[in-house]
């Protein structure tokens, strides 16, 4: 498992469990991070609520809240004070959620 994945200008870290823009923190909480990183494990792949209920949030049911769409939300929150809110997007026809950029595990040197 790599220990950084760029995914566009986001750099993720798994060492802090955060991410940053440049030099500046996003300070995501223990979520916020297990589910950006999951979705840039796998940029352009649309993850359903359950899909990430059972990846990040490590649930084999539905507890019928709306804490993945929250989740998102304060992620989205987060990289909109860089501009960056669009990377996390939508698909409306599959209900779900994904990476809209190119991610990569950084060479840690």
């Amino acid at each position: 498992m790599p220990r950084q994945i760029l995914a566009g200008p986001i750099l993720l870290d798994l060492f802090h469990r955060d991410a940053r823009v440049g030099r500046d923190w996003l300070r995501l909480h223990p979520r916020e991070f297990g589910l950006l990183w999951h979705l840039a494990e796998h940029p352009f792949v649309p993850h359903s609520k359950m899909d990430l209920l059972r990846d990040v949030w490590r649930l084999d049911h539905d507890p019928e809240t709306n804490r993945v769409a929250v989740t998102v939300a304060r992620v989205r929150a987060k990289l909109s004070l860089f501009g960056f809110a669009h990377l996390i997007a939508t698909d409306l026809h599959r209900r779900a959620y994904f990476l809209a950029c190119d991610a990569h595990a950084v060479a840690s040197g």
